[in-house]
């Protein structure tokens, strides 16, 4: 009699469980959403320099203490040769786009170069010596995406590959999303704070062009989502590819949101 009672009692618990089972669960009681993770925002800096310019030596200086100070992922600068103090001879480093920059934001060339934008958040400031404070305020910010950016090179055809992903943290983002080519270690003259012309001058992280037209492409970012683009852009001889990086980042009307460096010869061992 025990054994059966038993029996009938396991057999019971087998079709309640069954029954519970086969019910249909409301999704939203299904999971449990887990926002993602708070990330840092990275500071772009845009430097507005030229060859022909006495004081963005100087420039140069400060900027690379405050990339010192933070850390190159944190901070990530783009010299761009433009305006009136650019070089405009054989060894000019400026470009048509970096004008147009710089027509845009010094549309009648009040500013003194050096000046620089500050993830677009603020007025070009033309003080070097308070740009740290600027980066100080801004890289204490947090992102709605992160950023990154991953080259494939083929040395034959020198063309470049780059992939693109935005990933959401904080709601939606919509905005611009800007992809540029930067050279380092480009040895070309520059006029010097003492007024004379040092032709073994490093010029470093220097604007070299767009991959995605002047003003970059539309883009929207989910949170949780990940959106990706993809471009194909073939580096010109005269660029050494090694010294090659691709900066991306997205951008509204009121700032730059993320922004994110990548060598075309990044170390794998680094990711």
């Amino acid at each position: 009699m025990k054994l059966k009672n038993i029996l009938l009692g396991a057999a019971s618990a087998i079709a309640i469980f069954a029954t519970v089972a086969c019910q249909e669960v409301d999704p939203n009681d299904r999971l449990i959403y887990v926002k993602p993770a708070e990330v840092g925002r990275a500071v772009l800096i845009e430097d507005y320099t030229g060859q022909e310019c006495v004081n963005c030596p100087d420039g140069t200086n400060a900027i690379n203490n405050i990339v010192e100070t933070y850390g190159e992922k944190n901070v990530i600068a783009v010299g761009i040769h433009s305006g009136p103090l650019a070089s405009k001879g054989k060894t000019s480093l400026a470009t048509e786009i970096g004008d147009e920059y710089y027509k845009h934001w010094d549309s009648q060339s009040k500013l003194g170069q050096p000046w620089a934008l500050f993830n677009r958040a603020t007025a070009p400031n033309q003080d070097y010596n308070t740009w740290a404070k600027y980066v100080g305020v801004l890289i204490s910010k947090k992102a709605t995406l992160s950023l990154s950016v991953n080259n494939v090179y083929d040395a034959a055809s020198r063309k470049l590959t780059i992939d693109v992903k935005a990933f959401g943290t904080d709601g939606t983002t919509t905005g611009k999303l800007q992809v540029w080519l930067i050279e380092d270690g480009i040895v070309a003259k520059q006029k010097m704070p003492n007024g004379k012309i040092n032709r073994e001058y490093v010029h470093n992280h220097v604007f070299r062009d767009v991959a995605n037209g002047t003003w970059g492409e539309d883009v929207t970012v989910n949170e949780g989502e990940t959106t990706e683009k993809q471009y194909d852009y073939t580096l010109p001889e005269k660029w050494n590819a090694e010294k090659v990086s691709v900066v991306a980042f997205v951008y509204d009307n009121n700032e730059v949101q993320q922004v994110t460096k990548k060598a075309v010869f990044a170390e794998t061992a680094a990711e």
